[in-house]
């Protein structure tokens, strides 16, 4: 079944150029569109899509509160969120990270990238690279706990093993760079991946990296 799609843009020109691009792709469907936080609010309600591409900064409510709606404890579907932003390290994006978002692209990314992005999201993953997660992270170094704040006892809950893997995947590797740091396969590492997530209570490897460096587990700037 093809992929649903919700385009949430207040300029209807982009919003034509997104729709554009997704309905040439044959396992994907946009099966609505709206121009603020608000309206995609009801649509996502009435449409039950699996991919929210939202834009930011818009009227009324702005993407970060839509997100928040949309993937919060009291949200009406399975929609994941790709956020979508005009600028490079957006001072939003963070944010919108931590308010449930699967990740972001930029509005001038590639078509393929975009359509690639909404395949990835729809399946449960992060399509945010974790370089970019950290890079966004230590740009808005000063948004974030100094580090000298109680660890968090949810992260007593990890194995000493797990507490590597969420510092690693923090710090921007792969899982293939993972495995060869600590001398396992990828599917160990994997596995203790889902594991964090797990225990964590986090959507995915993002989030997990937004933890990491919340919870003063690791410092921005940090090798």
């Amino acid at each position: 079944m093809a992929i649903r799609v919700l385009l949430v843009d207040d300029q209807p020109l982009l919003r034509t150029g997104f729709r554009m691009i997704l309905e040439a792709e044959q396992d994907l469907a946009v099966v609505g569109e709206a121009g603020d936080g608000l309206q995609a609010l009801d649509q996502v309600r009435a449409l039950q899509p699996d991919v929210v591409l939202m834009d930011i900064r818009m009227p009324r409510m702005d993407g970060v509160e839509a997100t928040r709606q949309i993937t919060g404890p009291e949200k009406d579907g399975p929609a994941k969120v790709l956020v979508l932003t005009t600028f490079d390290l957006d001072e939003y994006v963070v944010e919108a990270l931590r308010a449930g978002a699967s990740g972001f692209l930029l509005k001038d990314a590639p078509a393929h990238e975009l359509v690639q992005a909404i395949r990835v999201v729809a399946a449960g993953e992060a399509m945010l690279a974790p370089s970019i997660t950290r890079r966004l992270l230590d740009k808005y170094a000063g948004h974030l706990p100094s580090g000298e704040e109680p660890v968090p006892d949810t992260l007593h809950t990890l194995t000493e093993r797990e507490v590597e893997v969420l510092k690693l995947v923090a710090r921007g590797l792969s899982n293939a760079e993972i495995a060869a740091d600590l001398f396992v396969s990828e599917t160990t590492v994997k596995t203790h991946v889902g594991h964090v997530l797990t225990k964590l209570g986090l959507r995915d490897r993002v989030q997990a990296a937004v933890y990491a460096y919340e919870s003063g587990l690791v410092r921005p700037g940090a090798q």
